[in-house]
């Protein structure tokens, strides 16, 4: 099995320590089950694949990139708040703490287009994407602005350089597909 892309491997590694009860790749159960069949194939081996992929990232990436990649596209909720808590402390700006810690949990938990948070738990009350919510202090909205892209850019720089490593990392691997042109 391969992946389309470096994008579709992380999202789905990170996914697979939330597919069982007890949170964590929990393979082994699976894996002895599937033995017992005979080879390990369909669902079991892509999930095989996934939790291995899960390990060698979260060993090979340094902290501030597994961090970061976690807080974007993670599904278990207690680890994305540790991810987005642990990058709140770490991103420089001359933001107001508050502002900052707002700015990267509305980074991590975008606001989806047509979504109240209905039906979605991953989208946050309405008030939290209003800037002007970020701070007790009245700063000008062109220093807001200024500060929310500054944050931005700088997780989405360190998002692409987490990207760019794991790319290497699978490509050496053989697990992302390649399409001659």
């Amino acid at each position: 099995m391969t992946y389309r892309n470096v994008v579709s491997a992380v999202v789905r590694a990170l996914a697979a320590e939330s597919i069982n009860s007890t949170g964590g790749c929990d393979f082994e159960p699976k894996v002895q089950c599937a033995k017992q069949k005979g080879q390990i194939v369909g669902k079991e081996a892509s999930f095989l694949l996934d939790c291995w992929v899960f390990g060698r990232l979260h060993k090979a990436l340094n902290q501030q990139h597994w961090r970061v990649l976690v807080a974007k596209y993670s599904t278990h909720v207690e680890r994305k708040h540790t991810a987005i808590a642990e990058l709140t402390r770490s991103v420089g700006s001359p933001a107001p703490k508050r502002f900052l810690h707002c700015a990267v949990v509305t980074w991590a938990l975008p606001k989806r287009p047509g979504m109240d948070g209905k039906r979605s738990t991953n989208v946050l009350p309405a008030g939290w994407y209003e800037m002007d919510n970020w701070s007790d202090e009245p700063y000008p909205i062109k220093t807001q602005e200024r500060w929310r892209r500054e944050i931005r850019k700088a997780l989405e720089r360190e998002v692409d350089e987490a990207l760019l490593l794991a790319q290497v990392l699978l490509d050496a691997e053989g697990l992302i597909e390649t399409k001659a042109a």
